[in-house]
């Protein structure tokens, strides 16, 4: 994987969220959503701690590029 196509994921323990650079367009609809989680000037940019599931699992829903998805731990990833 390049630079320019990085993928991370980032967990509460209950829900992790999985961000992939190469697909991102930078609409910030995840920062508009839940600027407590998605705080691009710092590292790390996303705490999935500072805001409940709920919230999170709507942010995600709302990335019109599909660069932020998310699991919960009783799902099945696909690998």
């Amino acid at each position: 994987m390049d630079k320019d196509n990085i993928k991370k994921e980032y967990t509460n323990g209950e829900i992790t969220i999985v961000w992939q650079s190469g697909k991102c367009i930078h609409a910030a609809q995840c920062v508009k959503n839940a600027s407590e989680v998605f705080q691009p000037r710092n590292r790390p940019w996303i705490v999935p701690d500072a805001a409940d599931n709920d919230k999170i699992i709507h942010a995600v829903s709302q990335c019109p590029s599909g660069a932020l998805t998310y699991y919960s731990k009783e799902e099945q990833r696909d690998v």
